[in-house]
């Protein structure tokens, strides 16, 4: 397993990827968060765009952040949870507000189109997490977070429910900072994560997809 970044680091955005088997994968890590993270947090899971989704109402069972479908314009908050929705893309922009894309360049890459994001616009401030799922989604902009100067963090393959993310995000060829089941990866994400100053989450001057 790959050193873990130090400490003093602050990282103050959590972006986790998942696909099959990722429902549990994701409500048990945010499960074992720790409590009053200041962090906003995004989460994306694959689920087929022809049905009513239910996940934010899963996932807010399992966590005491707010959960919630975002809009586009809106800000990153702390203690807030983002679940991107099936037919559109979860980003961010510039301002450093969501932004809502429609699927096409991207078609079945929406972790990719989430961390490239985060990636370009505040690398240094996100870590990035892979865990359960089919296929290399995520794979390429995991490594882009870690080229920007982010972390980044897979769920080890032996738990995961379906391995090829993770083990295709760790054989992507980006170095990765952390491999471990999902318990001690709540405890990484908690070491990273620290209190930063509060303008660094400015609001934004307009709404928009």
């Amino acid at each position: 397993m790959p050193e873990s970044q130090p400490a003093e680091h602050q990282f103050d955005i959590i972006a986790i990827g998942a696909s099959a088997g990722g429902v549990e994968a994701v409500s048990d890590l945010l499960r074992q968060l720790p409590r009053g993270l200041p962090a906003t947090v995004f989460v994306v899971v694959h689920r087929p765009s022809d049905r009513v989704s239910m996940l934010p109402q899963i996932l807010s069972k399992t966590t005491q952040l707010h959960v919630a479908t975002p809009h586009g314009g809106e800000r990153l908050r702390h203690g807030h949870c983002l679940v991107g929705t099936p037919e559109r893309h979860l980003t961010i922009g510039p301002d450093l507000c969501v932004h809502l894309l429609p699927d096409h360049f991207y078609r079945g890459h929406n972790i990719d189109a989430l961390f490239t994001s985060l990636a370009l616009y505040a690398g240094n401030r996100t870590v990035g997490v892979i865990l359960s799922g089919l296929l290399k989604d995520g794979a390429f902009g995991l490594k882009a977070i870690k080229e920007a100067g982010g972390a980044a963090l897979v769920q080890s393959p032996g738990e995961a429910a379906y391995p090829d993310m993770p083990r295709n995000a760790i054989n992507y060829g980006g170095p990765i900072d952390f491999i471990g089941p999902i318990r001690a990866l709540a405890i990484e994400v908690g070491r990273l994560v620290a209190p930063v100053p509060k303008n660094r989450l400015s609001p934004c001057s307009s709404r928009g997809a």
